[in-house]
C-alpha cells in the first residue's frame, strides 16, 4: 500500500526549538531587533523615493533602545513603516514570513535590494530567548490606519487588538526573564549593540530613564539650539585682602568674569551610519583610515598601510583590509577580520570568506550577497563563497605586487613586518604564490633587498642556482665575516616560517637550492695549495683528530683539519643542509629524544691549521692541559652553530674560568 502526503509541523513543538537553539548567542536578539527597525526605516525611505509617501519636513529616522532595570524591560522603538492588524498577523504569526522578502517582492520593479537587512522572518522571534512576555505596538504609515498591540507569553497563543499608539512605527517591549536581567543594564546593552550594531545604516539611540541626568556648565555662546537648557547659574562674588605698599590691608570684591549655563547634552547615535568602508577610496583621508583602525581594533599601533575593496559586479563587495605589524616570531600574527552583511556585523573570521593566509591582517568586509543561514551567523557552503575569496585574494596580490612596481622605496621599509604574512600566503595558497613570486624580496647581510634571481646571481661564480642564509646573524657572525671576506653574500632568513618558506620556494623553482651559511663551505675559505700534503703532515692530522675524539669521548665525530685563509679562526663546526633540515624535522614532530646519527645528523668539526692555538694542540699532544683545550675549542665551535644545552654550558663557563686562571 503507498501513501503520498505533506509533512506537517507541530508549532507546539517547534517554537521552543526556534527560540533556544535557532540562535547560538543569546544576546544577538539586539541585532535581530534592531535590524528589523532599520528596515522598517529602508522600506519608508524606499517608498518616498518612489514618490509613494510624503515624509514630514522634520522628519529623523531612529531607532530607539531604551533599557529600564526597575521594570525589568527593554525596549526597542523605531520610526519606519509599521505594521497594519493584516501585516503583523501575516509577518509575525506566521513564523518564517519574512517582511522583507514580501516588501522585496512587491517592488521588484521598482527598487532593488540595498540595505534589506532581513530575509527569513525569523529574528523577531529570538526576543523569545531572554523574555517571559513580547508585546507590540505599531502603526503603519498608510493613510488611516489602526494602531495594533500585539502581545505573547512565549507560548504559542497570542492577544492582538486595537492599539493606543499615535506615531508612525513600532515598538517592541521585552519583559525579561530572570537569566537575562543582565540586558537590563545599560552599559550591558551598550556593549552589545555596538558589537553587532556599529554600523548599521539608520541612527541608534540607548535611553535609560532611571539614570541620573548628566549636566554641562558652559559658556551660554555654547549652547547649541538641540541643548535643554536647565538653568542660568551666576557665580558669586569673591573677596580677596590685598596688601599696599606702605603696609596697609585692604579687601578687593573680584567679580566673575561670566555667567555660566546649565545644560543637558543631545543625545549622541551610538553607531556610524556611513562606515568609511562605504565611501569610495578618493573621498577617505590618511587620518580617517587610522582613526577607523583604532576605533575599531582598538590598536593604537598604527597599522603600515590599508587595502579599501570596492567592487560591484560581479557581486557587491567593499572593505578595508589593514597590514598591522608582524615582524617578529613572539608576536602574535592572529588578526581580526570582521565580515558584515549590509553593515550588519556577522561574524569573525569566516573561514569560507576569509582566506587563511588573510587571517593575519585585520579589517571589515560587508558583502550583502553572501549566502547566510537562516540565524544569520554562518555561511551555506556554495561556489558563490570561493570566488568571493578568491577575488579578495586577487586584490591583495595586486596592491602588494604594484606597491613593489610603483613604491619599491616604501615596499622595501615594510618588507620586515610584512614578509611573514605574504610568506604565509605563498604556503597556503598557490594563486597568491603565482602572482607574488616576483615580488618576494630577501634581505642580505649588507641590508640591501633583493629579488630571488637577484640572490643567485650574487654567488653565480662559485655556486650556481644556491642562495646562501643566516639564521642567527649574532650566533653566525664568524661565518658572515668569512663570506663578507671572501666577496660572498647571503641573506637573513630568521622568521619560523622562513624553514618552511625555503622548501616550498626550492619546490616550486626546480635546481634552486637554498644553504645556511654554516653548512660545509670549508673549499671556499682554503688556502689554495700547492702539491700533495706531506706524510709528516698527514700524520700530525691524525693524531690531532684521534686527541679530540678522545678528549671530548666521541670516536663517531668526523674532524677535518685545513689550512684556512683567516689565522684568527681557531675551529668552526658545519652541517649539511640536508642533516640540519632533518634536525629541524625532528624538533618539530617531538623526535628529539632519538640519535641524531642515526639519520646522519652529526657536526663536523673544522680546525684551522693555520691558527697558533691549533699548531700548539698539534706539537704539545701530551700536554696537560691538551685535552681541555679540545674541548674549549669544540665547544666555542659549536656555539658559532647552536646553543648548547644547560649541562654542556655550565662545564663551559667553569673551563673557560680554568683556562684563564693559566694565565695568572
Amino acid at each position: 500500500m503507498s501513501t503520498h502526503g505533506s509533512l506537517s509541523i507541530n508549532s507546539e513543538n517547534i517554537f521552543p526549538i526556534i527560540k533556544k537553539w535557532l540562535y547560538s548567542d543569546h544576546d544577538i536578539f539586539f541585532r535581530e531587533l534592531i535590524s528589523n527597525g532599520c528596515d522598517a526605516i529602508t522600506k519608508l525611505k524606499k517608498l518616498e523615493v518612489m514618490g509613494e509617501y510624503q515624509l514630514p519636513d522634520d522628519n529623523k529616522f531612529k531607532v530607539e533602545v531604551i533599557v529600564n532595570d526597575k521594570e525589568k524591560t527593554l525596549t526597542f522603538i523605531d520610526n519606519g513603516i509599521g505594521m497594519t492588524a493584516d501585516e503583523v498577523n501575516e509577518y509575525i504569526n506566521q513564523i518564517a514570513f519574512s517582511g522583507a522578502e514580501a516588501f522585496l517582492k512587491q517592488y521588484k520593479d521598482k527598487t532593488s535590494e540595498d540595505q534589506i537587512i532581513g530575509h527569513f522572518g525569523l529574528g523577531f522571534y529570538s526576543a523569545f530567548m531572554v523574555a517571559d512576555k513580547v508585546t507590540i505596538d505599531t502603526l503603519s504609515f498608510k493613510d488611516g490606519a489602526t494602531p495594533v498591540h500585539w502581545e505573547c507569553d512565549g507560548g504559542t497563543e497570542f492577544d492582538m487588538e486595537e492599539g493606543t499608539r499615535t506615531e508612525r512605527g513600532t515598538k517592541i517591549t521585552l519583559f525579561l526573564n530572570e537569566d537575562s536581567l543582565e540586558f537590563a543594564n545599560e552599559y550591558r546593552a551598550r556593549e552589545v549593540i555596538m558589537k553587532y550594531c556599529s554600523f548599521m545604516p539608520t541612527e541608534i539611540y540607548l535611553t535609560n530613564p532611571n539614570a541620573e541626568p548628566q549636566y554641562d556648565t558652559i559658556d551660554p555662546s555654547e549652547v547649541l539650539d538641540t541643548d535643554k537648557v536647565i538653568e542660568t547659574v551666576v557665580e558669586p562674588a569673591k573677596t580677596e585682602e590685598k596688601e599696599n605698599e606702605d603696609g596697609t590691608k585692604e579687601t578687593v570684591v573680584i567679580t566673575p568674569e561670566m555667567t555660566k549655563t546649565k545644560i543637558v547634552r543631545r543625545p549622541v547615535a551610538l553607531n556610524d551610519t556611513t562606515p568609511l568602508w562605504t565611501k569610495h577610496p578618493n573621498d577617505c583621508s590618511e587620518e580617517e583610515y587610522k582613526e577607523f583602525y583604532r576605533n575599531v581594533f582598538h590598536d593604537y599601533k598604527e597599522p603600515l598601510f590599508w587595502i579599501h575593496l570596492n567592487m560591484d559586479y560581479p557581486f557587491n563587495l567593499k572593505g578595508i583590509l589593514y597590514f598591522p605589524k608582524i615582524n617578529t616570531e613572539y608576536d602574535s600574527i592572529e588578526g581580526t577580520i570582521k565580515l558584515y552583511n549590509n553593515q550588519v556585523f556577522i561574524a569573525d573570521n569566516i573561514k569560507e570568506v576569509i582566506p587563511e593566509f588573510l587571517m593575519l591582517l585585520k579589517g571589515a568586509i560587508d558583502c550583502p550577497d553572501l549566502p547566510l543561514n537562516v540565524s544569520r551567523s554562518a555561511l551555506q557552503n556554495d561556489g558563490f563563497v570561493k570566488k568571493i575569496a578568491d577575488y579578495i585574494t586577487k586584490k591583495v596580490a595586486d596592491k602588494l605586487s604594484g606597491m613593489c612596481k610603483t613604491e619599491k622605496e616604501a615596499y622595501e621599509k615594510y618588507w620586515d613586518d610584512i614578509n611573514p604574512f605574504i610568506k604565509f600566503g605563498c604556503l597556503k595558497d598557490d594563486k597568491f604564490c603565482d602572482k607574488m613570486t616576483d615580488y618576494i624580496l630577501f634581505k642580505n647581510i649588507d641590508g640591501k633587498y633583493l629579488t630571488l634571481p637577484e640572490c643567485l646571481e650574487e654567488n653565480k661564480e662559485k655556486h650556481e642556482n644556491t642562495v646562501f642564509y643566516v639564521t642567527d646573524e649574532i650566533a653566525q657572525g664568524q661565518y658572515i665575516k668569512m663570506f663578507k671576506d671572501e666577496g660572498m653574500d647571503a641573506v637573513i632568513l630568521k622568521h619560523n616560517i622562513d624553514q618552511p618558506f625555503i622548501t616550498h620556494i626550492e619546490q616550486k623553482n626546480e635546481g634552486v637550492k637554498f644553504q645556511r651559511i654554516d653548512a660545509d663551505l670549508t673549499d671556499n675559505f682554503k688556502e689554495s695549495e700547492e702539491g700533495e700534503t706531506s706524510e709528516e703532515t698527514k700524520a700530525s692530522y691524525d693524531k690531532l683528530a684521534e686527541l679530540f675524539k678522545k678528549s671530548l669521548n666521541n670516536d663517531k665525530l668526523e674532524i677535518k683539519i685545513e689550512k684556512l685563509k683567516n689565522e684568527n679562526i681557531s675551529s668552526m663546526v658545519t652541517l649539511s643542509e640536508e642533516s640540519r633540515r632533518m634536525q629541524d624535522m625532528m624538533k618539530m614532530y617531538g623526535m628529539m629524544g632519538m640519535d641524531p646519527s642515526m639519520f646522519g645528523t652529526n657536526l663536523t668539526l673544522v680546525l684551522n691549521a693555520n691558527n697558533q692555538l691549533v699548531q700548539y694542540l698539534m706539537n704539545n699532544i701530551e700536554s696537560e692541559h691538551a685535552a681541555m683545550f679540545c674541548e674549549q675549542l669544540y665547544d666555542l665551535a659549536v656555539l658559532q652553530h647552536e646553543q648548547l644545552n644547560p649541562e654542556a654550558m655550565a662545564k663551559f663557563v667553569e673551563r673557560s674560568n680554568k683556562v684563564m686562571m693559566l694565565l695568572v
